[in-house]
């Protein structure tokens, strides 16, 4: 383990409106995060890794949702959610059993019936993958886990940080062709992020004043944002 996982970021036209919904949705708390960029906390904090950062871009959406959130429902329906403001694009049909919705930018997200024994709320990140198995393997490298394997698609499980149950790959035939609209960052457990470039990330761009992170990419292209370990004592 060379990092771990520290939390999800969403770009948005509107961090606000878009921060607002994300957070009655997933019943967290909005918070101001300076600027025009805001952050969804949760209510009972397990984990500081499970704020959502949304941050106010210039540039508008286009393309397809290449990483996006899984959530499991309270009920047995999206009822809930439409009211909250989300759009639906697909009902359950065949072997799909869960509900295709989209955020107030268009978004798309996936909301699963509920389960006992289960409580509600995100459990699976999903990222579009040209090679899940590469993708999987190369992540469980970076924060630790396990992976494991199904037919065009691969997860991470027990990340290091992850708040979540899943980290799920899988394999989609259009390669990406923008940033993508959510990314993840994470703590490197040295100062400087040469063993992320030593296994195979890319440097995207070195730390700005009013930025102190690397933004490097994974094997696939994906940007992600590096932090120096926060200190301790």
């Amino acid at each position: 383990m060379i990092a771990r996982f520290k939390d999800l970021c969403l770009d948005a036209s509107d961090a606000r409106l878009l921060g607002a919904f994300w957070a009655r949705i997933l019943d967290g708390e909005l918070a101001d995060a300076g600027g025009d960029d805001t952050r969804v906390d949760p209510r009972s904090a397990r984990s500081d890794a499970e704020s959502i950062w949304v941050n106010q871009v210039p540039e508008p959406r286009v393309g397809k949702t290449r990483v996006h959130l899984d959530l499991r429902l309270a009920g047995a329906d999206p009822a809930a959610l439409l009211a909250a403001g989300a759009q639906l694009v697909r009902e359950p049909a065949g072997d799909a059993s869960w509900w295709v919705l989209d955020d107030p930018e268009g978004n798309e997200f996936c909301a699963f019936p509920a389960r006992d024994g289960t409580r509600p709320g995100p459990f699976e990140l999903v990222v579009d993958s040209a090679d899940p198995a590469a993708q999987a393997t190369w992540w469980a490298g970076v924060v630790g886990g396990t992976v494991e394997h199904e037919p065009n698609t691969s997860s991470v499980v027990g990340a290091a940080g992850f708040p979540w149950e899943y980290w799920v790959f899988v394999g989609v035939p259009e390669p990406r062709t923008v940033k993508n609209r959510m990314h993840w960052d994470v703590e490197m457990v040295t100062p400087e992020p040469t063993a992320l470039l030593d296994a195979g990330a890319t440097l995207v761009r070195e730390p700005i004043d009013e930025a102190h992170w690397w933004v490097l990419a994974d094997p696939e292209g994906n940007e992600f944002c590096a932090f120096a370990p926060r200190p301790t004592g």
